[in-house]
């Protein structure tokens, strides 16, 4: 079996074999994977067939109570290890933000995550960190939607980040996105902590789209069982249209109530 692994905090995706673990979601498990060993969390079951040759990776045992113990002093050395590289980075002179740095299981390598807007040459500095570590050191360029992912934290809503959460691909969020669900186009209040916009945007921007598909525009004169009127405003969440009569009285209608909509190419 098959099965979808998530690895490091900043949960990179691999497939492993299962073996004959019977293993399910959110299941701490001891991987073998290129890098070594590592600890992941199982996601979920993968559908269809893989052949072995797309599948390095194996799932060697549950995580036991020593492996925990061990884990956790990896948390430990690795937080003891940043000081190090922070130091390594600033004697190098090197533009770029350091966001973490994580041992794998074994500790036969680190992981260095870093942010930075430019390309940033950093072979004297994985020469320096493996003299003083006495490790191989891979360093890995990631976005601020991912040091999010890492740091974790609260949205505007009240709840844990969704990329820290659930999510386990970043999709593309737009502005049109946001207009299509007529959001305030502030940039300010529709950014996440990351400073981009909030992936929730894009959750249910399908749903507004089909909903407004066959709607008239706003301003547009619709059909109503109270007569001509003009649309003023649409409410897809309950799927209904805001209508304004000559007398200026404003009435609400469900989207099924309106007639001789024109359908939108």
């Amino acid at each position: 079996m098959i099965v979808e692994v998530m690895l490091r905090d900043i949960k990179d995706k691999v497939y492993a074999d299962s073996g004959h673990f019977r293993l399910r979601p959110n299941d701490k498990v001891i991987v073998e994977t290129e890098h070594g060993v590592e600890v992941g969390t199982i996601y979920e079951e993968v559908k269809g067939v893989l052949t072995n040759e797309s599948v390095p990776n194996k799932v060697l045992r549950k995580m036991t109570d020593d492996d925990k113990k061990k884990f956790v002093e990896n948390k430990i050395k690795s937080l003891k290890v940043r000081n190090i590289v922070l130091k390594k980075v600033q004697n190098c002179n090197l533009d770029m933000k350091l966001t973490c740095v994580q041992y794998i299981f074994d500790r036969s390598k680190l992981f260095v995550y870093y942010t930075s807007d430019t390309r940033v040459d950093f072979r004297k500095l994985i020469k320096d960190l493996g003299y003083a570590l006495k490790t191989r050191i891979q360093m890995v360029q990631i976005g601020v939607r991912d040091e999010s992912k890492i740091f974790g934290g609260i949205g505007t809503c009240g709840r844990i980040l969704c990329c820290r959460s659930f999510l386990k691909d970043f999709n593309s969020v737009t502005m049109d996105m946001a207009k299509e669900q007529d959001l305030s186009l502030n940039t300010a209040k529709l950014s996440g902590l990351c400073g981009r916009l909030m992936c929730c945007i894009a959750y249910e921007n399908e749903t507004y789209k089909n909903i407004k598909r066959n709607l008239p525009e706003i301003g547009e004169t619709v059909f109503t069982p109270d007569g001509k009127a003009e649309l003023v405003a649409i409410d897809c969440i309950r799927e209904v249209v805001i209508v304004s009569f000559g007398d200026k009285t404003i009435k609400v209608f469900t989207i099924e109530q309106i007639k001789n909509i024109k359908v939108k190419k």
